[in-house]
Formats: structure tokens, sequence, C-alpha cells
């Protein structure tokens, strides 16, 4: 017999509904539709590190009020959707700022330990976090290399509809799924650009005609720790 949820699942889309109204639709395979020769969409940023100034942290604050979370002085237990971190070349000492979030990997190690299946990877490459099932066993943060997910410790007020959250369960960058899937860019590439800065592309990886494929062949690009083969899909230029 055929669940509720497996039919959901089966027909291209399933909706969990959270305390206050908030709800995460997830599509499921019919999300990424072929456009070409079979081609499927992958969503992925590439992030100019030289055009990333070190005291700025737009990205940070646009993500903040996009998805209602905001950091309480305490790095334990703070949010870690986007984060900016400094890093040193150990040979040339030259240091760089960079925007660290969900790396949206194509073998993505929370989904493989998820007992519940509560993490998992939509069919564009999208990897998001089912609040309705997340029992906040926290393994998926253990086994996040990038150290890009954070529990819950607290009750929440005033949450966005569009990104629900709730103690006792993990969250991480969703890449904005809802402006996505209006055909919208992610709040940190927006805001971005609007700064002037212009350090964020986002686009599909696995169109060759996209500009942020265009670019990640024309340029060298480097991606974290990619000797896990994780397979990332956020790749950082002049890193």
């Amino acid at each position: 017999m055929t669940t509720r949820r497996q039919f959901l699942r089966n027909t291209g889309a399933f909706t969990a509904t959270l305390t206050g109204g908030a709800t995460l639709i997830a599509f499921a395979e019919t999300q990424a539709k072929s456009d070409t020769g079979g081609r499927k969409t992958r969503w992925g940023l590439l992030i100019d590190v030289a055009r990333c100034p070190d005291g700025c942290s737009t990205c940070v604050s646009a993500c903040s009020e996009e998805n209602g979370w905001g950091d309480t002085g305490n790095r334990l237990t703070d949010a870690q959707w986007i984060r900016k971190v400094m890093v040193t070349d150990p040979q040339s000492k030259l240091s760089r700022s960079l925007p660290v979030m969900c790396q949206h990997c194509a073998e993505p190690p929370c989904v493989d330990v998820c007992p519940t299946g509560a993490s998992f990877k939509r069919a564009d490459g999208i990897v998001l976090v089912d609040k309705h099932i997340c029992i906040g066993c926290r393994y998926c943060m253990m086994a996040c290399p990038y150290k890009a997910r954070s529990f819950i410790h607290e009750p929440l007020q005033d949450q966005k509809s569009h990104a629900p959250r709730g103690k006792g369960t993990v969250e991480s960058c969703t890449l904005c799924v809802h402006r996505v899937d209006l055909g919208r860019l992610p709040a940190c590439v927006e805001a971005c650009a609007a700064a002037g800065h212009d350090a964020m592309l986002f686009g599909d990886i696995n169109d060759p005609e996209s500009e942020i494929s265009k670019r990640i062949a024309q340029h060298p690009v480097r991606k974290i720790r990619a000797d896990l083969g994780t397979d990332p899909g956020v790749s950082y230029e002049n890193l």
C-alpha cells in the first residue's frame, strides 16, 4: 500500500508543514528537467576571491535577513548558513577572505549518514534538510567536512515562511531555493552584485553555455577539499 508520503515523492513534490505555517517544498527528480541531450540542471556558485573584500560581510547580512537567522555571539552554537573566513597559503603567506557555506556536493556526506532521510539532495543538486523528519541527531554535522551545518538550540520566533527553522533540528544554506525556484538569484549573490563587488556568480554548472560554466572552463578554479571526492557545487577563483 502506498503511503501519502510515498505518493507525494513519486509525483514529484513533498511538502512539510511546520509550526507557525512555515512550509518547505522539496521537489524530487522531476525538479531538474532535461534541457538538451538528457542534461540535467545542477545549480552552483563561482566565487572570485580577488573581488571579495576582507572586511565585507554583505553576503552574510543578506543571507541572515533573507532567511531569518542571526548571530547570538556564541560561535559554538551560532547558525552557519554562511560565514566569512580567512585562509592563508602556507608557502606564499598570502591571505584571502572568502565566504563559506554548504557546498551542495554531488556526493554529500550529510545525506549518506542521515538515518531518517531528512538530509537529501534534489535532482538539481541543491542539498536540503527536511525539518519535518529531522530528529536532531547531528550525524550530518559530524560528517560535513565544511562545518556548514549547525544545530538550533533555542526556541525561535518570527520565522520566515519560506525558510522554516525549529529548535532541535539542523540547518544550513539552502542556496535560497525558494528564490531559485522562482527564477531569482540567491540573496547573497544579488547583494554582492548590488554592493558593486560582483564576486559571486550563480548558474547551471552542467550547462556548457552558461556564464558560470564558461568562467570555470576559462579560469583556474579550486574547490575546498576536492580530495575528499564530494564534488562540491561551489568553486573558488583566485584562491
